[in-house]
């Protein structure tokens, strides 16, 4: 059942390798894993509000939408309007698929080529290993299929759901913010977004292994429904907090995107999944992504970033993690506290307002 991770990591497992040893760059300060980490809730907000309540209700919780997305770059949400029963097969099926050999599982044809993912393929040292298999599910593999299993049907009211959810809050975002709210519905179209089914299977060095890299999303938003087993994590306050599991709420966090497209007011904040030595972990995940065309404008009269489409940063994030062994994204404050200066393609210099060169990491 599960990928062989031991087989094909067993150098990195079992033998001590140093980043000189294997000309590994420095790493960011995110990267260290700290072993006690103090428990949190996350901002919880009922967005019921938003369709039932007066106007005062209304306005009181998108505002509390805006102040979570600014000050935390995650926040949770209760009466959703996806059901319970439906996050409950979601899960059940996801299980059901994950359970199978892994053989089964890396030859599926129930999704496109590539669906299926595990590991890191770029791994040279175990802080760059992430110890988890996934299926990574573009949504018109769903919704263009008419031969439905249950778990497609499952994935398909998942997704439909999580997908209306998604268009209401970067709506909320965007008149919080004040740019146009209709941008998300003409440049994030099903074609361009997708599900992701994760399993993070026991590890035996869960102290030293990842189940998922610290990184930020690559898109405007993510909703996130997660198992009670825990293991997810966020930077804030320049220190990593877990996130206490919730059965009833799902988890949003703000992508790069939006960081840019808000000129910096809604944070995409550095994450990451902790391994547990016993117990396996699920999750599903469905990201609110633009056409690779679409270009992503940085509003306000001092723009931090420059213009450029999801296909060119899509392109420098794989630049990075080829040439780094990990994601840099956009400059986010303390989560790049070890670098001498974020120098990144996406960046406006603060006074000559030219282009920046590429990540420079100190020595």
């Amino acid at each position: 059942m599960d990928p062989p991770f031991n087989e094909i990591y067993k150098n990195l497992l079992f033998k001590q390798i140093t980043n000189t040893e294997n000309n590994v760059p420095q790493i960011p300060f995110s990267f260290s894993i700290t072993a006690v980490v103090e428990e949190v809730e996350l901002p919880l907000i009922d967005v019921s509000r938003l369709i039932d309540g007066a106007e005062k209700e209304r306005e009181i919780c998108k505002e509390e939408i805006a102040r979570a997305s600014r000050e935390w770059g995650f926040f949770q949400v209760i009466n959703h309007g996806i059901s319970m029963d439906v996050l409950e097969k979601m899960r059940q099926e996801q299980i059901r698929v994950f359970r199978e050999p892994f053989d089964k599982k890396s030859k599926s044809e129930r999704f496109s080529a590539g669906s299926y993912r595990w590991g890191t393929p770029s791994a040279t040292c175990l802080r760059q290993l992430s110890w988890s298999e996934a299926f990574h599910v573009p949504m018109t593999d769903i919704s263009d299929n008419k031969d439905f299993t249950t778990l497609r049907s499952t994935m398909e009211k998942f997704a439909s759901e999580s997908e209306a959810l998604a268009y209401t809050l970067a709506e909320v975002l965007a008149e919080k913010s004040g740019r146009k709210s209709n941008f998300f519905k003409e440049k994030c179209v099903r074609n361009t977004c997708y599900l992701r089914m994760n399993r993070y299977p026991p590890c035996p060095k869960p102290s030293e292994v990842y189940g998922l890299m610290p990184h930020t999303d690559s898109d405007f938003l993510t909703i996130l429904y997660q198992d009670q087993v825990g293991g997810l994590q966020l930077i804030k306050d320049n220190r990593w907090i877990a996130v206490k599991p919730n059965p009833r709420a799902l988890i949003i966090n703000i992508g790069d995107l939006f960081q840019a497209w808000s000129n910096g007011m809604y944070k995409s904040v550095e994450h990451r999944v902790m391994t547990n030595p016993t117990v396996e972990r699920f999750s599903t995940a469905y990201f609110l992504c633009p056409s690779y065309d679409a270009v992503i404008e940085c509003s306000g009269d001092c723009p931090t970033y420059r213009n450029f489409s999801f296909r060119e940063f899509r392109q420098q994030v794989q630049e990075d993690v080829k040439k780094l062994g990990f994601k840099v994204g956009l400059p986010s404050g303390s989560s790049h506290e070890s670098l001498q200066a974020i120098e990144y393609p996406f960046t406006r210099h603060p006074r000559t307002n030219h282009r920046r060169s590429l990540l420079s990491l100190r020595s």
